[in-house]
C-alpha cells in the first residue's frame, strides 16, 4: 500500500519548500554604485553561509489568484489585501490607508501592477508577490515585524529599461471600529520623504514613505477637482537589479513616536526579519511536531500551528489577547473580525493546549478574564476601539454570548491539567467560580443554562432561533461541573469537588434524557420557550461528543445521520441538513459550512471510533489551508458549493485550531496531563498509513517523542524520553475488531494489556512509565484490517462528489463486514484495504488486482447521492 495519500488525490495548485528565501539575502547587500559583479559574488558566498547555518523555513508558493485574501500580520500591525496587491494597512488600533497599489512605469506606458502580478510565494512573517511585464520584473515582498508597529515592503527590481515604481493609496486615518479619531490630515515632510497622517490633538500619527520617494501627489478637495489619491514615486532604475523600499509606521504616543519607528524600521529591516523569521521557526520547534505520512496534513498542521499564532494582538490600550480573524475593511473601518472574542479564543486554546503552547493560552485566558463583568459573566467581544467608547456600557455585544462563559472554566482547567499550571488555578479561582456564578443563575427548571434572554450560544439568529437552550449550550454547562470539580480537588476544596462531581453526573445524565429523541433517533437542536424539543439535526450536537457526554449508542446513531451528505459536504459539515426546510446555503447559522463545526464533528466521531468520517472532516479542513487564502482557514463557506461566502474572514483563527485539535486530540488521541506525569496516545490510525511521529509532546519538565510503525503482524512504538521526574505513556491504538493480540513487550520483556472493544473497532491498551533514553514497544497481532478512502476538495465553484461512509457493522463472528456508503449516482471510488489477502469476497464492489475494493454506484439523477450497502466477506481463520 501507497501511504502517500497525495498521489492519489487532486493535485493542489501550490509548492512547499522548505530554505531560506533568496530575497532575505539582498538586503545584506543594496546598491549603492557597487558593481554588479562584486554584488553577485558576495550574494554566492553569503548563500552558501546561510545554507549552512540557517535552520530552514516554511513556505508556500502557487500562481496568483487575484480574489483571494492575502494578509501579513504580526502582534501590532496588518496588511490586509489580496493576491493581486492590492491592500490595506493597520497599526493596532489604526487604520492608516486602503486601496495601496503599485504602478510601473516604463518608456510611454504606465501599467498597473494588478495586471502583471503571477505568482505568489508566502512565509509566516511576508509574502512576496513576482510582477512580469515585457522588459522587467519585480518583486514585492510584504513584511511585518513580529512585535513593531509598523511594516516594510520591499522592491526587488530587475530590468532591461529605464523603470520607475508608483506607490498609490487611498489615506484612511481612523480608530478601529467602533471609534473615531475626528479630524484628521495628510501631509508630505520632504526631509524623511514620506506622507504623514495626524489629527488635531497630535495623539496620533503615521508616516508611510521611503528613503527614495520623491514627486508626491497628495489627495485634496477643492471648489473645481478633488482627488481622493496620494502617491509618490521611487526613483528611476535605469537598467540592472536594484532594491527599492516603502516603510510604514505608526503610534498612538504622537509624531516623534511614529518617526521613531519609522527610522527604526527603514535602517533595521534585515536584523527585524530574521528576527520574525526566528521567531516562527522557534514556535515550530517549541510545540508539538509531526510527521505525517500524508504531505497534505503535514503542511496544514504546520501551517495550522503559525495561522493560530498569527492571533495573538498586541493593543497598547487593552492587552495582548487572541483575535478571531481577518478580512479588509474597505471604506469601512471593520478588518473581518480583527477583534478580540471570548469564545474564539477559548475554543482556540483547546488546540494551543494539545500542541504544547501554554504561554499563549494563558495569555488569551488572562486577557480575557481581565474583562469579566461583575456579575461573573464572560465576555463575547472586546473592540479594539472600546478604549474610546463606552463600550461595555452602552453597546450590545460585549455580553451577548451565553457560550463564553462555561467556555472559560472548561478551558482554564484544560489548560492547567495540560500544562500542570497551578498557581494559575489558583490565582483565577475568584474568577472561576464567579463565572460559575453566573451559570447558576441562568439555570432554567431542568438544571440546564438557557439562552433566552440569556445570550446566544452558537446560533445568533436565523429560523433556529428562538429557543430556550441549545444541546450545544446545555453541554457546555454540564462539561463546565466537571472542569470546575477536578479544579477544586486541585486547590484541596474537597467538599466543593465532591458535590460538584456528583452534580456533573446526574446533569449528565438529565442531558442526555432531555435531548435524545427515541422517536428520531438523533439529538435534538434545542429545547423551546416550553422546554419541547426541537428535533433538527445539526452539527452542534457533535460538541457534547467531543467532551464524551452522550450514551455511546445514541452518539453513535446521531453520526450515522451526520456522515450522510445531506450534512457532510466535500469541504466540511453543514449546520443542519440540507433537506431541512429551514435551510438556506448561504444561511450563516442555518445552511452554511463551517471549518469549526468539522472540527467538532471529526474530534467527536474520533471520541466514539467512527475514524473514516472522523478523517473526511479532518482532512478536509486541512485541505482548505491550503487553498483558499493559502496558509490559513476560511471562516465559512456555502453549504451548496465550493466557495467561501462573500462576508467570509478568510483568515478565521479558531478555523485553524480545527485542523490543529482533530489531528491531536481526535486521530491520534494525544492528552497530556502534567499534573499527574502522564501522556495518553490513542490513535486511529488511517489504515494504509505504515508509520508517523509525534515529537515533543511535553509533560511537565519531561519531553517525549513517539515513532510508530505498523505492519501486517505488529505495531512498533519507540518512545524516546528527556528531562527529569516520572512519565507515563497510556498507549491505546486502535484495531479491527477482527485483530488478534498474540503479545506484547516493552524493551524486551512481557508487557501486560488490556482489550477495550466496541461496536466499531478494539482498543489494545497497555500503561507503563518511560525512562530516560530510547523505549522499544512492540505489540504483535494477527488478522488486522482496515479500510481507508482518500477525500479530495472539487473544483472552486464546484459541488460534493466524495464518497460519505455512513456506516460500518461486523456481524458476531467477525467474518463478515457491512459498510453503508452513499455517493454520486453512477459515481466510482475506491478504498484502500490493509491486509486484504483476508477478503474472500465482496458485494456491491469488486476486489481489484492491486488489492483495493472498487465500487460503483447505483444508477440516479446527475450530481445525486445514492446509497450502497457493501458487503465485505472473509476466509476462516
Amino acid at each position: 500500500m501507497n501511504p502517500d495519500f497525495a498521489s492519489s488525490g487532486r493535485k493542489q495548485p501550490l509548492v512547499a519548500r522548505w530554505d531560506f528565501p533568496f530575497h532575505a539575502l539582498l538586503q545584506r547587500f543594496p546598491n549603492h554604485g557597487k558593481p554588479l559583479a562584486l554584488i553577485s559574488l558576495a550574494l554566492t558566498i553569503l548563500l552558501v553561509q546561510f545554507t549552512v547555518a540557517q535552520t530552514p523555513g516554511i513556505e508556500l508558493s502557487r500562481t496568483v489568484r487575484n480574489w483571494e485574501f492575502l494578509p501579513v500580520v504580526g502582534t501590532r500591525s496588518g496588511l490586509f489585501g489580496n493576491e493581486s496587491g492590492k491592500f490595506e494597512a493597520w497599526v493596532y488600533p489604526l487604520k492608516l490607508f486602503r486601496d495601496f497599489h503599485l504602478t510601473f512605469h516604463v518608456p510611454n506606458r504606465a501599467l498597473p501592477a494588478e495586471s502583471l502580478s503571477r505568482t505568489l510565494t508566502v512565509t509566516p512573517s511576508s509574502a512576496t508577490l513576482l510582477y512580469v511585464g515585457d522588459s522587467f520584473r519585480v518583486r514585492e515582498t510584504l513584511f511585518v515585524p513580529v512585535r513593531e508597529p509598523g511594516a516594510v515592503i520591499l522592491l526587488d527590481v530587475e530590468t532591461v529599461q529605464p523603470l520607475e515604481i508608483e506607490a498609490g493609496f487611498v489615506g484612511d486615518f481612523a480608530l478601529e471600529w467602533p471609534a473615531a479619531i475626528g479630524g484628521t490630515y495628510e501631509d508630505w515632510d520632504a526631509d524623511h520623504h514620506a506622507v504623514i497622517f495626524g489629527e488635531e490633538t497630535k495623539k496620533f500619527a503615521a508616516f508611510v514613505g521611503s528613503p527614495t520617494a520623491i514627486d508626491a501627489h497628495l489627495a485634496y478637495e477643492t471648489n473645481y477637482s478633488s482627488s481622493n489619491e496620494t502617491s509618490f514615486r521611487l526613483g528611476v532604475t535605469q537598467r540592472g537589479k536594484e532594491r527599492k523600499m516603502l516603510v510604514i509606521a505608526a503610534s498612538v504616543a504622537g509624531r516623534d513616536d511614529a518617526l521613531k519607528t519609522y527610522e527604526h524600521l527603514a535602517t533595521s529591516y534585515s536584523d527585524l526579519q530574521r528576527e520574525s523569521a526566528d521567531y516562527y521557526r522557534n514556535y515550530l520547534a517549541r510545540t508539538v511536531n509531526l510527521d505525517l505520512p500524508d504531505p497534505s496534513l503535514q503542511q496544514a498542521y504546520d501551517w495550522a500551528r503559525i495561522s493560530e499564532i498569527q492571533g495573538l494582538v498586541t493593543n497598547p490600550y487593552l492587552g495582548t489577547g487572541l483575535v478571531a480573524g481577518y478580512r479588509t475593511s474597505g471604506t469601512s473601518q471593520r478588518p473581518g473580525f480583527a477583534w478580540f472574542f471570548g469564545r474564539d479564543s477559548l475554543w482556540t486554546s483547546f488546540a494551543l493546549n494539545a500542541a504544547g503552547d501554554y504561554s499563549t493560552t494563558r495569555t488569551a485566558i488572562e486577557f480575557i478574564e481581565k474583562y469579566q463583568r461583575d456579575d461573573g459573566k464572560i465576555p463575547h467581544e472586546i473592540a479594539q476601539g472600546a478604549s474610546f467608547v463606552p463600550w461595555f456600557k452602552d453597546f450590545p455585544y460585549p455580553y451577548a454570548s451565553a457560550d463564553a462563559t462555561p467556555l472559560f472554566i472548561i478551558a482554564t482547567d484544560d489548560y492547567v491539567t495540560h500544562s500542570g499550571d497551578v498557581a494559575f488555578a489558583r490565582e483565577s479561582w475568584e474568577r472561576v467560580w464567579k463565572a460559575y456564578q453566573f451559570l447558576q443563575s441562568t439555570y432554567n427548571d431542568q438544571g440546564f443554562p438557557r439562552n433566552y434572554g440569556i445570550g446566544h450560544g452558537w446560533v445568533e439568529g436565523g429560523p433556529l432561533l428562538p429557543v430556550m437552550t441549545e444541546y450545544y449550550q446545555s453541554a457546555l454547562g454540564t462539561e463546565a461541573l466537571s472542569a470546575l470539580s477536578h479544579l477544586a480537588g486541585l486547590l484541596g476544596k474537597d467538599d466543593i469537588q465532591k458535590n460538584l462531581a456528583a452534580e456533573f453526573q446526574r446533569r449528565k445524565v438529565a442531558l442526555d434524557q432531555a435531548f435524545w429523541s427515541p422517536d428520531k433517533n438523533i439529538y435534538a437542536f434545542a429545547l423551546d420557550k416550553t422546554n419541547q424539543r426541537i428535533d433538527e439535526p445539526s452539527v452542534l450536537t457533535s460538541v457534547p461528543m467531543w467532551f464524551e457526554l452522550p450514551e455511546a449508542a445514541h452518539a453513535e446513531a446521531m453520526i450515522t445521520r451526520l456522515a450522510d451528505a445531506d450534512h457532510e459536504t466535500d469541504w466540511g459539515m453543514r449546520i443542519i441538513s440540507s433537506h431541512s426546510k429551514l435551510y438556506d446555503p448561504s444561511g450563516y447559522h442555518y445552511g452554511s459550512v463551517w471549518p469549526l463545526f468539522t472540527g467538532w464533528a471529526s474530534v467527536g466521531e474520533y471520541r466514539y471510533h467512527r475514524a473514516l468520517p472522523a478523517y473526511s472532516n479532518l482532512r478536509g479542513n486541512a485541505l482548505l489551508t491550503l487553498d483558499g487564502s493559502i496558509g490559513h482557514d476560511t471562516e465559512v463557506l456555502s453549504g451548496d458549493y465550493y466557495q467561501s461566502l462573500s462576508t467570509s474572514s478568510p483568515h478565521q483563527i479558531w478555523s485553524a485550531a480545527m485542523v490543529v485539535s482533530p489531528i491531536l486530540r481526535g486521530l491520534f488521541g494525544l492528552r497530556t496531563d502534567a499534573l499527574n506525569h502522564q501522556i495518553t496516545l490513542a490513535p486511529h490510525v488511517p489504515a494504509d498509513w505504515t508509520s508517523f511521529s509525534i515529537r515533543n509532546v511535553q509533560a511537565g519538565p519531561v519531553s517525549v517523542d513517539f515513532k510508530f510503525h505498523k505492519a501486517a503482524d505488529s505495531l512498533t512504538l519507540d518512545i524516546t524520553r528527556s528531562g527529569t521526574g516520572d512519565c507515563v505513556v497510556e498507549f491505546s491504538p486502535a484495531l479491527s475488531l477482527r485483530a488478534q493480540i498474540v503479545s506484547a513487550e516493552m524493551n524486551g520483556k512481557p508487557l501486560s494489556f488490556q482489550l477495550q472493544a466496541n461496536d466499531e473497532d478494539q482498543h489494545v491498551s497497555m500503561r507503563f512509565p518511560v525512562r530516560a533514553g530510547t523505549n522499544n514497544l512492540i505489540i504483535r497481532t494477527r488478522q488486522d484490517f482496515g479500510l481507508a478512502l482518500t477525500n479530495v476538495l472539487p473544483a472552486l465553484g464546484g459541488t460534493s462528489h466524495g464518497l460519505r461512509v455512513i456506516s460500518e457493522s461486523w456481524n458476531k463472528a467477525r467474518s463478515e463486514l457491512k459498510v453503508e456508503v452513499s455517493g454520486t449516482a453512477n459515481g466510482t471510488y475506491e478504498f484502500q484495504v490493509w491486509n486484504p489477502s483476508q477478503i474472500s469476497s465482496v458485494e456491491n464492489a469488486t476486489l481489484t488486482s492491486q488489492g483495493n475494493i472498487h465500487i460503483k454506484m447505483p444508477n440516479g439523477h446527475d450530481g445525486e447521492y445514492v446509497h450502497q450497502i457493501l458487503l465485505i466477506h472473509f476466509g476462516l481463520t
